[in-house]
C-alpha cells in the first residue's frame, strides 16, 4: 500500500508499528507538556503561525476525532471512500478562542482516551485492513500513527513558541 502522501510528515515522526501503544505513549509523556502553556499565552498568535495556540488545541481535537473515525470505519471492513475535511474551514466554523485553554485540553484528553480505548480494543489483523481517505489509501495502523505524528508535529510548534512547554 502507498503511503498517505500529504501526511508522510507525521507518519515520520511516528514510525512506531505498534501505534496503540505510542498512543498511550504519548498520551502519557508527552501531552503533560501542554499543561505548561499559560492561559495568556494560548491566546497569542506567534508569526509566522495563524492560529492561537487554543485554536491548534482545537485542531488537534479535531483531527484526532477525524482520524480515530475513519480507523473505526476501516476496522470494521468499510471500505466506503471517505472525503477529505479542510482545516482552515473547520477553523473558520470552531469558537476555540472562546474557550479557555483549560476546557479545550479537557477535550483533547478525552478525545485521545477515547481514540487509545478504540486501539486496544481492535484485533491484531484489524489494523493492516485498508482503505481510502481524502483520495488516498490508508491503513488502520498508518491512522493511529498520524494521530501520533500529528500531536508531535504541533507539541514541537508549541514549544517553540512558548519557550519550552
Amino acid at each position: 500500500m502507498t503511503e498517505p502522501a500529504p501526511f508522510q510528515r507525521y507518519l515520520d515522526l511516528a514510525p512506531e508499528r505498534n501505534c496503540g501503544l505510542a498512543l498511550q505513549i504519548q498520551f502519557e509523556q508527552e501531552f503533560p507538556k501542554f499543561q505548561l502553556v499559560s492561559e495568556e499565552q494560548s491566546d497569542v498568535v506567534h508569526p509566522p503561525y495563524q492560529w492561537t495556540i487554543k485554536q491548534v488545541i482545537g485542531h488537534l481535537s479535531d483531527t484526532e476525532h477525524v482520524f480515530a473515525y475513519r480507523a473505526l470505519r476501516f476496522a470494521r471492513g468499510d471500505t466506503t471512500p471517505l472525503p477529505g475535511f479542510d482545516q482552515d474551514a473547520y477553523m473558520l466554523k470552531a469558537n476555540f478562542n472562546d474557550q479557555t485553554y483549560p476546557q479545550l485540553l479537557e477535550e483533547l484528553t478525552t478525545v485521545r482516551r477515547s481514540t487509545i480505548a478504540l486501539f486496544a480494543s481492535l484485533p491484531e489483523e484489524a489494523f493492516d485492513r485498508e482503505g481510502t481517505a481524502s483520495g488516498f489509501p490508508w491503513t488502520v495502523r498508518n491512522l493511529g500513527r498520524c494521530c501520533v505524528g500529528h500531536v508531535r508535529h504541533h507539541l514541537e510548534i508549541v514549544q517553540r513558541r512558548v519557550g519550552g512547554a
